[in-house]
């Protein structure tokens, strides 16, 4: 089988080629994209991240395509009717990080609820050992809202209880088993705004959690409310949580994606391009102001970034591409 392989590090190139055997590897460095040079020739099977939207216009690139390997548990960055409707193949790894990524959706929120980067940036830039500025709040005793129960969201729930944290949990689908196991109760959106001190989203992206936290939603905060968001950017409206920060219904925000991410880590590109939109533009200036802001902390999409995660990211994914019958 010819795959197009898009890896990230060299150290990944190597342990794949040597996993992949009996195969016909096609290596390309970075995300694959409209715009970028790769060649969809002959390609049975491609492998990619989340940072490689998969749409028709690379679809047409790729006229012997059978199937999809994505290095995420979501694949929203897929068209995926397009791929069914051509008869491609779509498989993820959905159970790579569900204590990774749960970890440090608690890494966010103590960085917040302790102001641990203001006060390291004190003490690094000014010399300065004064605590008086950086005072926080308990966890134990509030109320945290876990938005989507899947692997992950399931996790989160386990850790806020053993930090004395009464939880709430929404999701498209309950699992009313796992709500009984852990003394836990599912509640609507609104009821959830309303009585949560913290909320954490965990759920996958798409039309039905596009924006799912917006104007309305803020506006039934409770005041000061903090968020979480380790799953996807396109689940905040960018615009409505600027406005939620300034008005101060949002307390604080800890954030390991953004809407739009990509256009921030490529700003000189989009900045130099001949005529950018203006809705890019847009987001990008959005973006910046969260990233400059005292209450945000932003991190690069990295909730998955540990090395036992990573290698069972790579390791299912060989398994998927060795298994797939063309």
């Amino acid at each position: 089988m010819k795959i197009l392989y898009a890896y990230q590090t060299e150290a990944e190139r190597e342990y794949v080629a040597e996993k992949l055997v009996g195969h016909e590897l096609v290596f390309h460095l970075g995300p694959l994209g409209e715009g970028e040079a790769w060649t969809g020739e002959g390609v049975e099977a491609i492998s990619i991240f989340v940072n490689s939207p998969i749409g028709e216009a690379e679809l047409n690139r790729l006229p012997n395509l059978k199937l999809i390997t994505t290095r995420s548990t979501g694949f929203d960055h897929i068209d995926a009717e397009a791929a069914k409707k051509r008869g491609v193949t779509v498989l993820s790894v959905p159970a790579y990080g569900e204590h990774t990524v749960a970890e440090f959706a608690f890494a966010l929120l103590f960085t917040l609820s302790r102001k641990m980067f203001a006060a390291r940036e004190a003490v690094v830039r000014e010399g300065s050992f004064d605590p008086k500025s950086f005072t926080g709040f308990d966890l134990y005793g509030k109320t945290l809202g876990v938005l989507g129960t899947g692997r992950i969201g399931k996790n989160v729930i386990k850790i806020a209880k053993g930090f004395g944290l009464k939880v709430l949990a929404f999701d498209l689908y309950p699992d009313q088993a796992f709500a009984t196991e852990q003394g836990i109760n599912y509640l609507s959106l609104d009821e959830i705004f309303q009585q949560s001190d913290i909320i954490t989203l965990h759920l996958p992206g798409g039309q039905e959690t596009e924006k799912i936290i917006n104007d309305q939603a803020i506006a039934k905060f409770k005041h000061g409310m903090i968020v979480i968001n380790t799953a996807r950017g396109s689940l905040i409206d960018t615009e409505a949580l600027v406005r939620g920060l300034t008005s101060g219904a949002v307390g604080g925000a800890g954030l390991d994606v953004l809407a739009e991410e990509g256009n921030v880590a490529d700003e000189m590109h989009l900045l130099a391009s001949p005529h950018p939109k203006a809705e890019d533009l847009k987001t990008l200036l959005l973006n910046h102001y969260l990233i400059d802001h005292p209450k945000v902390v932003i991190t690069p999409h990295m909730a998955f970034n540990t090395a036992e995660a990573l290698q069972r990211i790579l390791d299912t994914t060989i398994d998927n591409l060795n298994n797939f019958k063309v």
